[in-house]
């Protein structure tokens, strides 16, 4: 009986717990997509990424040339010019991975210019939903485009648009 009298106390206790916080939803796309910066931001990383993969596809380019050179040109090449032409190219191909490794790589240049354009933007938007969430009391906020298990929201509990106020953008 004692048991039973507690998972109820238990029971109910956690209904009001559970029915006392609020939440709400954030669509971070749609935010970002109505801040200038970030698509400025975004055609920066785009023009510079089309200009350092121009830069590699170049070298890559150079391998290749040489390569084809060196098929052409191998029944009249000695061992050692065929090592030669061999070292030459493989060079070229090391050239052209070490600068994509560069400009791609884990901590290259594109992750850098990235994380120092986007970084502000996103502290930005974060102290923003923070602000909205205190002011009106959201215990938990969850972003809808990186939550795939959210089947349904309503749209009342969606509070992309009042972030984007906090941040001087209105919609």
């Amino acid at each position: 009986m004692k048991k039973q009298i507690l998972l109820i106390i238990a029971m109910l206790a956690f209904a009001v717990t559970a029915s006392a916080q609020k939440f709400a939803l954030i669509d971070m796309e749609y935010i970002l997509k109505n801040i200038p910066a970030y698509e400025r931001a975004t055609e920066q990383l785009n023009q510079s990424s089309k200009k350092w993969q121009s830069e590699v596809e170049t070298i890559m380019q150079e391998a290749q040339t040489l390569y084809k050179n060196y098929q052409s040109e191998s029944v009249f090449l000695s061992e050692e010019q065929k090592t030669e032409r061999e070292n030459a190219i493989v060079a070229k191909e090391k050239e052209a991975n070490e600068l994509r490794r560069t400009y791609f790589g884990a901590e290259g240049e594109l992750y850098k210019k990235r994380e120092s354009l986007m970084k502000p933007i996103q502290d930005e938007i974060y102290n923003a939903v923070k602000a909205v969430a205190e002011q009106q009391s959201y215990s938990v906020v969850i972003d809808r485009a990186s939550a795939s298990t959210i089947i349904y929201a309503t749209p009342r509990i969606d509070i992309s648009n009042e972030v984007l106020a906090k941040l001087g953008y209105s919609n």
